[in-house]
């Protein structure tokens, strides 16, 4: 078992400088605990994150850390000119000394969007474009591409990655379009919600892995081992009353965060998620308690589900700093030992 943290720096009652200076001391603490990665996602306008530029906060953290694998889940690709996101995950990838992880997807909510002028009915085909052009564009040393939004005749790639052919690519399954997709080009992935979905989803991928195996080849690039990742609200304290007391609020915040742009617009967002702490302690979505409670949990929830990479939510919404460098000090010492030994990563044939 490998570990990752994914963040989506949430806005919280404090300077958000403050917030972003006591991430970057939690990313030096779990490097210093021997987590693989860090995986950063994108989100506009709202309360749900303090970092709507990835690229900038993982810049900043590239300087601050030394063996942490930084990337993001995800870009929303039809947000971005793929030649200059291009230009700009090749510095990444430089500024990390070949660290960077790539996450790419569509994005879900219409409302990011509207208010950055794109229209979210064709965000599909623009991913679809998008990430032609980001995987061209990484892999050659020139471009072509006579595409419906964009047109490149030999546009010469100057930036460079430095891992070759480019950085590991993630997906975050939510459609069995993805799973296709994610199988193709050889990606990581990880996916999120209660146990049931993350299983079928984790299934969905795998069949998809073999389906595509040829097709896989012939692009050449990718894993034969992936990253099979599932991602969990973690919090580790003292006790299982101790966590409940503070996981509850800073759940119930969190979750706040993530509907309010949608609120605003009179929806709500498509989530297999409960605001509830203890329904979503019994989804497996959330999982608090004391070191032994925590332990158990994940560790029954590896063996049912099968993934390989446990990727942590620990900071969100009134958590605090402390608390959340308390509960990864206690994950570190003692959860992680135990769930090392499980679920080695397995090539998926």
């Amino acid at each position: 078992m490998k570990f990752g943290i994914f963040d989506y720096i949430d806005l919280r009652a404090e300077a958000p400088a403050r917030t972003l200076d006591e991430r970057m001391a939690l990313l030096r603490a779990a490097e210093d605990a021997g987590f693989r990665g860090y995986h950063l996602t994108e989100h506009h306008v709202t309360p749900l994150s303090l970092a709507p530029s990835p690229n900038l906060f993982l810049a900043a953290a590239a300087r601050e850390t030394k063996r942490l694998r930084l990337g993001t889940l995800l870009y929303l690709l039809p947000l971005y000119n793929p030649v200059r996101l291009i230009e700009e995950v090749c510095m990444l990838d430089h500024l990390s000394h070949g660290r960077l992880d790539i996450g790419v997807g569509t994005g879900v909510s219409p409302f990011e969007f509207a208010a950055l002028g794109e229209d979210f009915a064709t965000a599909r085909d623009s991913f679809e474009e998008t990430f032609e052009i980001l995987y061209k564009g990484l892999t050659q040393d020139r471009l072509a591409h006579q595409g419906r939004r964009w047109r490149h005749d030999g546009l010469a790639m100057v930036m460079r990655p430095v891992q070759k052919p480019l950085p590991p690519l993630w997906y975050g399954l939510r459609s069995d379009y993805g799973h296709a997709l994610a199988a193709r080009y050889g990606m990581n992935v990880v996916t999120l919600g209660p146990d049931d979905r993350i299983a079928r989803s984790i299934a969905l991928f795998r069949a998809a892995w073999r389906e595509h195996a040829d097709e896989r080849r012939r692009i050449g690039t990718g894993t034969e081992e992936p990253l099979i990742g599932a991602m969990r609200a973690v919090v580790v304290a003292d006790t299982d009353e101790e966590a409940a007391r503070i996981a509850g609020p800073a759940h119930e915040q969190w979750f706040e965060s993530l509907c309010w742009l949608w609120k605003e617009n009179g929806s709500f967002p498509p989530i297999a998620l409960s605001p509830n702490f203890d329904e979503a302690t019994r989804s497996g979505a959330l999982v608090a308690g004391s070191p032994a409670t925590v332990r158990d949990a994940l560790i029954g929830q590896a063996r049912r589900i099968g993934f390989n990479y446990l990727v942590l939510h620990l900071a969100f919404g009134s958590l605090g700093h402390a608390a959340e460098m308390r509960s990864l000090a206690l994950f570190r010492d003692e959860v992680m030992p135990a769930l090392a030994e499980i679920g080695a990563p397995v090539a998926v044939k």
